[in-house]
């Protein structure tokens, strides 16, 4: 299980490598890490939920296992992060981004959860008496679920563990994301990049299906919305809106639908769905959706925007991800996560903007 984890391999000690070159190092690390770490943490948790695994004669080589081998060992490795980045900062090679996923890791390693409210009595147990892990409602607090290779299955409770693994993701993302967006801008490229807070707004539209796969079998759709111009909400694109009623991509394939963003309270056209949202996040998985978001604007070719070979979605769906994620922007998955393909030039035109719901509070780097 501790050897599931890709840990440091990075040669300091190089002498004939370039400040360049040894963040590359840093770089093919989190590649790699990302690969392997989020299974070795699902290990973990199913570990720390193993009954037979956790009578009282194992618990010194557990507390061992634990909180030397893993969270102590992460905390040197984090700590060592953090001195050569430092001395590679004045060259102008590291992500600024990566400060923030250091020092939230460190907290979560150091027994400080970001989510005190629900696990900072757990956690403080943990820490201080190794023998308070004998109690299985306490371990579940601390194991949570499972959420698989890509950190995105659904899950019923989210503990000490999956906050780790999002926190070591997020140093993963800062690291290797920013080289990753320029390698994938081919044939195209990012014209602009911005985050935005609206007001209470209200998105109206017609669900997606075979007839509306044509401008023409959709123009009525925006006829209609048309005659609701005197309540624009200032982000008045033709869109396609998909969201997954606040679950994760396992068990909700998502939903899509044509229309635009409106004002809150703009009456809905009969035959018409609607879907609000709200400037801040409340405790409801779902509805109503979060008005924070990434908007970002791409240009080249229509093939290579819309291209899925290569891409967990498509090139603009990963590109503006990947941003936010190298960023440390929170994406709200999966209880508020919704995006948006963008049409700038009206629906009967190629898209060539997406929007991306985010979360600007929220400092774990993935989820709140």
């Amino acid at each position: 299980m501790i050897n599931s984890f890709y840990w440091s391999d990075i040669d300091w000690n190089n002498l004939e490598q370039s400040p360049a070159e040894k963040y590359q190092q840093f770089i093919r690390w989190a590649g790699n890490a990302r690969g392997k770490n989020p299974t070795a943490f699902d290990q973990v948790t199913e570990w720390i939920l193993k009954d037979d695994d956790w009578t009282a004669y194992k618990l010194a080589d557990n507390e061992k296992i634990l909180m030397q081998d893993i969270i102590a060992r992460f905390k040197t490795q984090t700590a060592q992060f953090r001195a050569w980045l430092k001395e590679l900062e004045p060259h102008g090679v590291v992500n600024e981004a990566v400060w923030g996923t250091l020092d939230n890791f460190e907290k979560e390693l150091s027994g400080n959860p970001h989510d005190k409210k629900r696990l900072g009595e757990p956690v403080e147990k943990m820490f201080t008496d190794f023998s308070a892990m004998q109690d299985r409602d306490l371990r579940e607090k601390i194991a949570g679920d499972k959420t698989g290779p890509y950190g995105t299955d659904s899950v019923e409770t989210f503990g000490y563990i999956n906050h780790l693994k999002n926190c070591d993701a997020a140093v993963q993302w800062a690291l290797f994301m920013p080289q990753m967006v320029t390698d994938q801008q081919k044939g195209f490229s990012l014209t602009s990049f911005e985050y935005k807070t609206l007001p209470g707004m209200r998105f109206i539209g017609r669900e997606c299906d075979d007839s509306t796969a044509t401008a023409d079998g959709r123009n009525w759709i925006f006829d209609v919305l048309d005659d609701l111009s005197e309540y624009k909400s200032g982000h008045d694109y033709d869109v396609v809106f998909i969201h997954h009623y606040g679950k994760g991509v396992d068990v909700d394939d998502g939903q899509a639908f044509w229309g635009r963003f409106f004002k809150a309270d703009t009456p809905v056209p009969e035959d018409f769905v609607s879907f609000d949202f709200i400037k801040y996040f409340d405790d409801t998985p779902g509805l109503p959706f979060c008005s924070q978001f990434t908007f970002a604007t791409f240009e080249g070719d229509n093939d290579a925007l819309h291209s899925e070979q290569g891409f967990d979605a498509n090139a603009m769906y990963d590109l503006t991800r990947n941003i936010m994620l190298g960023q440390n922007v929170t994406i709200p998955y999966p209880e508020k996560y919704w995006t948006a393909e963008v049409f700038l030039n009206g629906h009967a035109a190629p898209s060539t903007a997406y929007m991306f719901s985010a979360d600007f509070d929220a400092i774990t780097g993935h989820g709140k």
